[in-house]
């Protein structure tokens, strides 16, 4: 199924919804008609039990360029009380990094600024060979808004983060894999079946564990190692009374594969 949204494709296969920023002239940059799909697709796809993993990736050379500036601009004059383009763009930003289901941003070209920012938001990074990725603010004498300051450096070594938002260079993804940030890269030619191959492996795990999963492996960089064990406990106690708690282990006992039902 392929549905073409004008500035944002949405096709499912095997379990997989793939997002696709569709503004190749523009390098994909953001602005409030993909913000406002983006946050549409979201909600769907949240509900829909068809779908176990999510794919976020560009058209063209660029997977994004960030911000439309034009319109951060034009955000400039917003009334009181009024949401502009960064409160919108942080908001849907904000859902992404919460998203119940696995997040794979696939970065197929350029990825800079709040186009890094948005890759930051998935759960994996995977990326093509010829990927560059950068945060540029610098560049331009603009400071990151959704993330590029306050997330990075949780997510690689300080000192890498820093480099990236004070020279505004750019690296490339095995640059980005030797630190961190990018888990996989695979050759430009067949990177799109790449990417589905390991969100379909994904696709195959209990969607109820690796939801569970997300959410105390997102909440410990904020608690105590204590109190990030206790959640593990807890949140195993409820898992041990799920169906595919028990399918994983009967389907373990017999040798078969396990049927989840997310439930």
């Amino acid at each position: 199924m392929l549905v073409n949204e004008e500035i944002l494709l949405y096709e499912v296969t095997d379990s997989v919804a793939r997002l696709t920023l569709n503004r190749p002239n523009a390098m994909n940059s953001i602005n409030l008609v993909i913000l406002a799909e983006l946050d549409r697709r979201l909600t769907d796809i949240a509900v829909d039990p068809e779908v176990r993993v999510l794919v976020l990736t560009g058209a063209g050379a660029a997977f994004c360029a960030g911000a439309d500036l034009k319109e951060v601009l034009a955000g400039q004059t917003a009334g009181p009380g009024e949401a502009d383009f960064l409160d919108r763009a942080n908001r849907v930003f904000g859902r992404l990094r919460n998203f119940p289901k696995p997040v794979i941003a696939a970065l197929n070209g350029v990825t800079m600024a709040g186009g890094l920012e948005l890759a930051m938001c998935a759960d994996l990074v995977v990326a093509a060979e010829s990927a560059t990725i950068a945060d540029a603010h610098a560049n331009f004498g603009v400071f990151p808004g959704a993330g590029g300051a306050a997330i990075l450096p949780r997510l690689i070594p300080l000192n890498m983060a820093l480099y990236l938002l004070l020279t505004g260079k750019s690296l490339s993804s095995t640059q980005m894999q030797a630190c961190g940030f990018v888990c996989e890269v695979h050759p430009d030619d067949g990177f799109a079946d790449s990417v589905q191959q390991l969100a379909k492996h994904i696709a195959r795990k209990s969607p109820i564990a690796l939801r569970r999963m997300k959410e105390v492996a997102r909440a410990s960089a904020d608690k105590t190692r204590d109190d990030a064990l206790l959640h593990e406990q807890v949140m195993l106690r409820q898992h041990m009374r799920t169906f595919d708690f028990r399918e994983g282990l009967q389907a373990f006992a017999e040798k078969r594969a396990p049927q989840f039902q997310d439930r």
